[in-house]
């Protein structure tokens, strides 16, 4: 369904290798490249994202890490086999207390963390997603083995994923609390949601987009069909749009960024079958947008510095997050 409510002409495999062809970035920054649209940003565009910071505010677009995240709804999609974070702790105020640490001449606590590097706010890296056997910038896609990827891992990132953020809020520009299921967010609402916000999306940002999905599933105190379920998102077409536009990276607050049911009965997630391995286009998701539209709407800044690396996990194919809008 398109945003409008109308009925579109579903996706087919032939619209969707068009699309591979008309936005191919591969070899664009060289056949050795492992991080695709984040070359966009320059170190002009960071020194101006900081002069964005005027009031010193920092606001986390990250949902907590616990046994309460969002993979603990019912799922379309369990064999995925994601779960919320483990936290387990290996010593505690209350053996140090009782005395049995004291060998070590110093008393202190210690844990550890078991979790999916996509179960909750998380960035996509680029060999997370293949197209037919290849990932980013033709890389056979067999070099993402049991060891980890051995080109495109998200540790390549380690220096990136700072500049300017803009988020376009969808639902505030539309006078609604959140999109529905199914609503897909399509060109013309973004270039109608930049002049209503007065946020013009550059070469080289960091595009927030908020549906209010997760929104609606905390005040609903359930994450049922959040993850792998029908929900508000892009459309197909908004890919022409971020090429056009050559934005560094873009996040959501639904699971999966693109709208679902998806456009296409001949693919799952075809909005990913281009956006990551044909555009090298990293990908955010599951990000917390509340606190960032609050303060947006009540200051009427939707523009940020945006800082959100990724944890440099060798070999990682995508990795959780913390980002922070610093205004």
């Amino acid at each position: 369904m398109a945003g409008t409510g109308q009925s579109v002409r579903k996706l087919t495999m032939e619209d969707i290798r068009a699309a591979a062809e008309r936005l191919k970035n591969w070899g664009k920054w060289g056949a050795e490249d492992e991080i695709g649209t984040l070359n966009y940003t320059r170190a002009e565009d960071i020194v101006g994202a900081a002069q964005l910071v005027r009031k010193g505010k920092v606001i986390s677009l990250a949902l907590p890490y616990d046994h309460k995240g969002p993979q603990g709804g019912k799922t379309k999609y369990p064999s995925l086999g994601r779960f919320n974070p483990v936290h387990l702790m290996m010593r505690t105020g209350t053996d140090a207390y009782s005395g049995v640490l004291d060998s070590r001449k110093i008393r202190s606590s210690d844990d550890v963390i078991m979790m999916p590097t996509q179960c909750g706010t998380q960035w996509d890296g680029l060999g997370h997603i293949f197209y037919g056997d290849n990932m980013w910038n033709g890389y056979d896609c067999r070099m993402v083995t049991s060891a980890g990827a051995q080109k495109c891992g998200i540790e390549k990132t380690s220096e990136r994923m700072v500049g300017r953020g803009v988020l376009l809020d969808i639902p505030r520009m539309l006078g609604m609390e959140h999109l529905p299921d199914a609503f897909a967010i399509t060109n013309e609402m973004l270039n109608k949601a930049e002049r209503h916000f007065d946020a013009k999306v550059k070469r080289g940002d960091y595009l927030i987009v908020r549906t209010g999905q997760m929104e609606a599933m905390l005040s609903a105190n359930t994450w049922d069909g959040y993850s792998g379920g029908d929900a508000p998102g892009l459309a197909f077409e908004t890919l022409d749009w971020l090429q056009e536009k050559q934005v560094a990276a873009i996040a959501t607050d639904t699971w999966g960024a693109e709208v679902r049911p998806n456009e296409s009965d001949e693919a799952n997630q075809p909005w990913h079958w281009i956006s990551i391995p044909i555009m090298g286009l990293t990908v955010g998701e599951i990000f917390f947008l509340k606190e960032l539209a609050k303060d947006c709407a009540e200051d009427k800044r939707y523009e940020f510095m945006f800082v959100a690396p990724a944890l440099p996990v060798t070999g990682a194919v995508a990795s959780p997050v913390n980002p922070l809008a610093v205004k």
